[in-house]
């Protein structure tokens, strides 16, 4: 059979149909690349390989690999972590730009995979997007529960269970102890003692305070391990790590002990007749708020239990592992307690009970503090940001969605910014420079609890703990080194940056009078 053969009329139409084409994607190139000249670029950064990305180049401490990368590719690179863009701030300028001049654009968190499930579908003050609610829920905290009349209301709280450490470590002294282990348990003690009370007591009470501290462990340690759902987001919904199902069931063992404490509380509140405490602790002011009839101020009862375990995890794990870094590099210089402890003896004596009320005049103290919060700020990269809209930040181009890392550990030791960054030296904060210096986050060479809308709520009680607790050791014992043993410094990398390997030491009581150890 012939084929069939195209008129001359069909041939030009064809002719002209291609033509028409050409000209269309000509001149869609044409405004594609004539608009492109005027984007910017992203940041500049380590090429990577197709589908990983940056990932198989990675190493175990992030925030010292960060460190290292900005000496090549400057204070802001980019890093392709599998598919997820990622963004790396190294310098206080380009952090202002972030945490301060765009605060608002920037003042999402990222949410990391299982967050959703374990803050009862983001109702907690950490990960709920910004906007109304975290707005609602970060006065809660804020200016409800952690202002200065409760924080001091809180004293009797933290003098109980600090005093109550001390009359165990006085009855152990002289053997060497997991000193980890003694901050964790009183610093936990005291957060939840802070929010609720002694609703749970006796045997119950030890028994859940043992596995709560232990699940607390497991969501920090959850949270800070590297998750397939993060970076391949196409695939999150099939759970390959199986993280979703080890926060469900974390939540629910939170769902059990939070339903048995507030249905408690209910139940001593209702025999008390319902009247007003003279003080409310913050499952007091939480159950208030839900029962509450303003609707701007109403909380569910996931608010309620969210925010409880938002306080929990973040004021033990933060803060406990900080004191106990502060205690490993007093120990490297015994000369810096024995300035500490010639400090405490001129202001309590050693024939005192040290207080709370002490700590304004412990000068030495403080700058103890503050340089373990600039050399192992709790969270070394932050709690990452995101952008909600694209965004300009050091004459580069962020896009939407991109996963923010602040590294405030290379800012508090940049060798540009301070004088023997690496080394501790608690003299540096009573410099004129240094000593202008606060928590607040307004100044970008130290900003060791964040900056701006997302700062962390908790910085004042965190600060009060860690300093009580450093003076109550130093005060109470001499501190030494198990014969034989060699005190490092390793760190074991995650969402918070632990000792890789325990602090253990041993007390020496060093007060004149027995009695000043009772709990």
């Amino acid at each position: 059979m012939a084929l069939p053969t195209l008129s001359l009329e069909s041939n030009q139409n064809a002719v002209l149909a291609f033509s028409f084409f050409i000209v269309v994607v000509s001149f869609v190139s044409w405004m594609i690349k004539k608009s492109g000249k005027g984007n910017l670029p992203l940041p500049p950064g380590p090429r990577g390989l197709p589908i990983v990305g940056n990932l198989l180049f990675l190493e175990p401490d992030l925030h010292r690999y960060f460190a290292k990368l900005a000496e090549t590719y400057g204070p802001i690179m980019k890093l392709k972590l599998g598919t997820k863009l990622c963004i790396v701030l190294n310098s206080p300028s380009v952090v202002k730009e972030v945490l301060k001049d765009q605060d608002t654009t920037f003042a999402n968190h990222d949410a990391l995979a299982g967050v959703e499930i374990i803050t009862y579908g983001g109702n907690d003050i950490v990960w709920s997007p910004y906007g109304a609610q975290w707005r609602m829920l970060r006065k809660v905290c804020v200016h409800d529960f952690l202002n200065n009349t409760n924080l001091e209301a809180g004293r009797a709280f933290r003098r109980t269970e600090v005093r109550r450490t001390i009359n165990k470590l006085y009855g152990i002294a002289g053997t060497p102890i997991n000193v980890g282990e003694y901050i964790t348990q009183t610093i936990f003690n005291t957060m939840t003692s802070t929010l609720w009370g002694g609703t749970l007591r006796g045997d119950e009470g030890t028994t859940i305070a043992a596995e709560f501290q232990k699940v607390l462990g497991e969501i920090v340690d959850l949270l800070g391990k590297p998750n397939f759902s993060d970076l391949y987001p196409i695939i999150a919904p099939f759970d390959v790590q199986g993280t979703r199902r080890k926060m469900k069931r974390l939540l629910s063992w939170f769902d059990r002990i939070f339903n048995t404490i507030v249905s408690q509380r209910v139940e001593i509140n209702k025999a008390a007749g319902g009247g007003d405490k003279e003080t409310k602790d913050f499952l007091d002011i939480l159950l208030q708020l839900h029962n509450g009839s303003d609707p701007k101020a109403q909380l569910t009862m996931s608010h309620v239990k969210a925010l409880l375990l938002d306080l929990a995890v973040g004021g033990t794990e933060t803060t406990s592992t900080t004191t106990e870094w502060a205690m490993s590099e007093m120990l490297m210089k015994p000369e810096l307690i024995k300035k500490a402890q010639e400090e405490l003896d001129s202001v309590v004596g050693k024939d005192n009970i040290l207080q709370e009320s002490h700590l304004p005049q412990l000068r030495y103290i403080e700058g103890i503090a503050r340089e373990v919060l600039r050399m192992h700020p709790g969270l070394p990269l932050l709690i990452p940001h995101c952008p909600s809209v694209p965004a300009t930040v050091g004459g580069y181009h962020i896009p939407l969605g991109a996963r923010i890392f602040v590294n405030v550990w290379a800012i508090q030791r940049d060798p540009s910014l301070w004088e023997n960054p690496n080394e501790f030296m608690p003299e540096r904060w009573f410099t004129a420079n240094n000593g202008k210096l606060d928590l607040n986050g307004s100044d970008f060479r130290y900003f060791p609890f964040g900056s701006g809308r997302r700062i962390c709520a908790g910085l004042n009680l965190a600060e009060r703990m860690l300093t009580i607790i450093l003076a109550s050791f130093f005060h109470s014992f001499n501190w030494s080194l198990p014969e034989g043993t060699k005190l490092e410094l390793g760190e074991k990398f995650g969402l918070v940056v632990k000792k890789r390997n325990p602090l253990v030491a041993i007390p020496t009581p060093r007060l004149s009078n027995p009695e000043l150890y009772a709990a």
